[in-house]
């Protein structure tokens, strides 16, 4: 039997991705969970593994080709009898939604001296009871907001498909797109004839510009974005941070103004967890996390990648500076994966390295704030009737005002100066 292997389902509003590297060729045996080729979207390089496995028949992508979700990048020979892991996950389900149902109704589950459970009858024909739809079609269904009972299959038996979904969900888009507004509700504006005016050249952005473009925009028009600034003077920080930094060089790590705000951010979160929050407005809710996991900007050669730094509040400062000099790397050289900068409370972008004085840093959506770093340098600071020289760093708060108010904003940056400024108050 030939089955298709196709590109499956890669993340939130990921509809294609480059194919960086394939590592099969027609003939060659493949098993499950064997790496067919390597892709880059979504700012991050992902290998994706096959859920079949028997002989390649035919290999339909190449090097530096785009390839589709939900389009084939192989087909394979297999046994009659043999199943794909989604064939298998979804007989699971099925077993498991009949087991469930019948237990339900079972007598000897009902305690009658609690309470009377409502009469369930259950369908002869499971199919009423289960969506004729891959858990993985279920689930990307759920992740984009589409309500799978209102779309309709178009395989046999009208089994739902990915196609099927994001068909549905281009739909309902173009009711928004016909009157001349975008996804998110702005008017959408003709550009002009550039070429009245002198020599342009076009080219695609790639997935990672794109993507960027995508989720900043979305959080800007979102979000109620309020920004506060202050200086923090890390004078006497700067110099411990020299005399600790030989003990984390021996331990394999670098001790940077990065590191020692991602202890002091953590610490700052606790005491304001309405910086350590979402957004709910649908439940209109607020969720408190009671984890912190911090994203830190890299800068790379394709733009700029955000991995997180999870559990920072139980990390010394040895294992916070050895992993974020991984992730750096990792973003650098291509490495980094979708779930290294997934699940991120807050975000600190610090650009110190590069210059400037300060900036407004957008919030990295559903996270409701960012910390904003710019280049330190020598100030005169009056202190003790004269003027002494003072490393200043510039600090920028930018904040979701629908949540946080000026004053609990003001506050949090406040705390992280007085901790920058009393180094000895830290906890290494």
């Amino acid at each position: 039997m030939i089955v298709d292997f196709k590109l499956p389902h890669l993340g939130d509003n990921i509809t294609s991705a480059d194919v960086i590297k394939v590592h099969l060729k027609e003939g060659d045996k493949v098993e499950n969970d064997q790496v067919v080729v390597d892709i880059e979207t979504d700012k991050a390089t992902v290998e994706v593994p096959s859920d079949v496995s028997g002989i390649v028949k035919k290999v339909y992508v190449k090097d530096g080709q785009k390839a589709n979700v939900g389009e084939p990048l192989i087909s394979v020979e297999v046994e009659k009898k043999s199943e794909t892991r989604n064939q298998k996950s979804e007989k699971e389900f099925v077993a498991q939604q009949t087991t469930e149902n019948q237990q339900v109704v079972s007598p000897s589950k009902i305690d009658l001296t609690h309470h009377l459970p409502k009469v369930i009858s259950i369908p002869k024909d499971i199919s009423k009871i289960v969506l004729p739809a891959a858990p993985s079609v279920r689930r990307f269904a759920r992740e984009i907001g589409v309500d799978i009972s209102q779309v309709t299959g178009s395989d046999t038996g009208k089994r739902i498909s990915l196609e099927d979904v994001k068909a549905y969900a281009k739909k309902i888009n173009e009711q928004f797109t016909q009157k001349g507004f975008t996804g998110i509700g702005i008017a959408k504006e003709a550009l002009p004839d550039f070429s009245k005016w002198g020599e342009s050249e076009r080219q695609p952005m790639s997935n990672i510009r794109k993507k960027t473009a995508e989720h900043l925009s979305f959080a800007w028009t979102t979000i109620p974005h309020v920004t506060q600034f202050d200086k923090a003077d890390i004078t006497e920080l700067e110099n411990l941070r020299k005399e600790l930094g030989k003990k984390v060089e021996e331990a394999g790590g670098k001790l940077t103004v990065t590191v020692i705000l991602l202890k002091v951010i953590a610490s700052a979160l606790k005491i304001f967890p309405q910086l350590n929050s979402s957004i709910d407005l649908e439940k209109n809710e607020i969720i408190f996390k009671k984890y912190i996991n911090i994203g830190v900007a890299v800068d790379t050669d394709r733009g700029l990648l955000v991995p997180v730094i999870r559990n920072v509040d139980e990390k010394n400062i040895n294992q916070l500076s050895n992993e974020l000099q991984e992730m750096s790397k990792k973003a650098r050289d291509k490495k980094l994966s979708l779930e290294e900068m997934q699940g991120g409370c807050f975000t600190i972008s610090n650009l110190g390295g590069i210059g400037g004085t300060y900036f407004t840093p957008i919030i990295n959506s559903p996270e409701v704030a960012i910390l904003g770093v710019s280049k330190s340098s020598f100030e005169p600071v009056h202190s003790n009737g004269k003027f002494e020289p003072r490393l200043i760093m510039p600090l920028s708060l930018s904040y979701d005002h629908r949540i946080i108010d000026g004053a609990d904003g003001i506050r949090f940056l406040r705390w992280v100066v007085n901790a920058l400024e009393n180094p000895s108050s830290l906890s290494f």
